[in-house]
């Protein structure tokens, strides 16, 4: 429909957003004004939304005493103020950085994709254990082997796509995953619990090693953002 109103060259040299152009060449300035009007509202819906669930991750676990009390803790609106505080000082950070290079922001983007792809790989990882264990499967065969199968494939699909999306970035991840142990360890001793156990022992000394390995290709110039 927009190369039935501009002509393709003049589509390609739009600035962004390339709709408010083409609204504003069908009925004048006000077209343009609309869709920006929408685009900022739905930025601004999209940030509150991101903020949001990034807040409620953190108050989720701590209500799980899988992080530490204090992010659980609600202000007299029943907001959860500290784990919104912790979410949102770490996002401005990160948008401080971008702004000394435009490259930065792509390479977060993928650093991000990367980071999430880590959780959906343990979530595979454990639900193949629990098949492999046989908790909850009492005289259902069937159901069990079908469960390994899904499961097996999606574990799978999971290591593809920490390769497809890039070592480097799952190597830089580590770098933000190593630090997110000293909540790990206020919250088990609150609970009065064994700091790791044997596995997640070794699941974190994994971490720790790549955290160095990527801070020493960072400082040697070997990675970069």
């Amino acid at each position: 429909l927009s190369l039935g109103v501009m002509t393709q060259p003049e589509l390609a040299g739009l600035q962004n957003p390339s709709l408010a152009s083409v609204l504003e060449h069908i009925v004048g300035p006000w077209g343009a004004l609309l869709i920006s009007i929408g685009l900022a509202v739905s930025l601004l819906g999209a940030l509150l939304s991101w903020a949001l669930l990034c807040a409620e991750i953190l108050f989720a676990t701590a209500r799980d005493k899988t992080m530490p009390r204090f992010l659980a803790r609600e202000n007299a609106n029943q907001v959860p103020a500290n784990a919104l505080w912790l979410t949102n000082v770490m996002i401005q950070g990160f948008l401080l950085i971008t702004l000394f290079s435009a490259g930065t922001y792509t390479s977060l983007i993928y650093l991000a994709s990367s980071m999430i792809l880590v959780p959906y790989f343990w979530s595979a990882a454990y639900a193949v254990l629990l098949v492999v264990r046989g908790e909850g499967y009492q005289g259902q065969a069937d159901v069990r082997r079908k469960d390994l199968l899904v499961a097996g494939v999606a574990l799978l699909y999971a290591i593809w796509l920490l390769y497809a999306g890039g070592l480097k970035y799952v190597l830089l991840s580590a770098l933000l995953y190593a630090p997110g142990v000293i909540l790990f360890a206020r919250a088990k001793r609150e609970q009065g619990q064994v700091l790791f156990t044997r596995w997640e022992r070794l699941i974190f000394a994994a971490v720790l090693a790549g955290a160095g390995l990527a801070a020493y290709a960072l400082y040697s110039g070997l990675l970069s953002l």
